[in-house]
This record gives structure tokens, sequence and C-alpha cells, in this order.
């Protein structure tokens, strides 16, 4: 028998609870780690059964029942003092249900703000605006960019100095 399988079972044992199996006496006549661990419990154990407990003043339930009247009387202080009234926190968890949802559930209303765009001058080939049009008006071609990674644009590149390693 291993040590943590009799220390497991140890409390019970000290207690009375069970019965020392033959397992555990040999274990605890090799083991004197064990042994005392045991010995030790077993004192605990006898110490707890002789301690009485001790009997509270025939008049703590009558002097216990007068403080929380006495506590209870009392004017409440403090900012949530209020959060106690049962109608009010009900208002105010309805309000914030009410907030919460209305929250959630205008989440998909939100419309952009069209502005006009101004003439910011020629649109010709190779300028910037012309490229940002074009961008826009071949969105779903551009936005595909699983096309672009099959192209073979390394056969362009030219090797340069500082790129060879």
């Amino acid at each position: 028998m291993k040590c943590d399988e009799i220390l497991e079972r140890m409390p019970d044992v000290a207690a009375g609870l069970s019965e020392v199996t033959a397992d555990d006496s040999s274990h605890l006549a090799t083991c004197t780690a064990c042994a005392e661990q045991f010995k030790s419990m077993k004192a605990t154990m006898a110490l707890l059964d002789e301690w009485q407990t001790p009997e509270p003043s025939p008049y703590f339930d009558v002097r216990l029942q007068a403080r929380l009247r006495e506590e209870m009387d009392k004017p409440q202080t403090g900012w949530l003092h209020w959060f106690r009234r049962p109608v009010l926190a009900a208002a105010l968890t309805v309000i914030m249900g009410v907030g919460v949802g209305l929250f959630f559930a205008r989440g998909d209303r939100v419309h952009p703000i069209e502005v006009p765009i101004a003439d910011v001058g020629p649109v010709g080939p190779g300028t910037a605006v012309s490229d940002l049009q074009t961008l826009e008006k071949n969105h779903d071609m551009y936005s595909d960019f699983e096309l672009l990674d099959d192209l073979d644009v390394q056969q362009n590149v030219v090797a340069t100095p500082q790129n060879a390693d």
C-alpha cells in the first residue's frame, strides 16, 4: 500500500468511521511518517470528542430580536438606500431592460450619410481620381484576391544586389 492511499483513508479510520484493514496495519508498522501522522490524527479526534459546546445565554434570542428591530427602525442612509424598495428596484430593472433592448434592436438600421463628391479637376486616364473610380466600378473583381495570388508576378521582378541573398 502507498502512503497517499493510507493518507486518504486516515481521517475516517482515526475518527472511528471505518475499521483498520490488514493492509493499513502493515503499512503503519513499516512507515514511520504515516504512523506518526495517524497517531497525531487520532489524538486530535480524541480531543474533539471530549470538547463540549457552550450553551448560549438564556436571553440571547430576545436580545438579538431587539437589536434587529432597532436596526430596522433606524432611518436608511447612503445613496443605495432607495434600492431596497421593491418598486424602485423593479422600475430601474425595466428601464435598464428597455435601454439594452433598444441598443441591440437598432444596430441594423444605421445608414451611411451620402456626401456629395466635389469636382477635383480633370478626370483622365492616369489620375488618382480615375484610378479610384475604376476601383469603385470593379469592386467585385478586386475583392477576390485569390485570383491575384494565381498571377505569376515574380517574372517581372528584377533581382537587385539588395534583394540577392
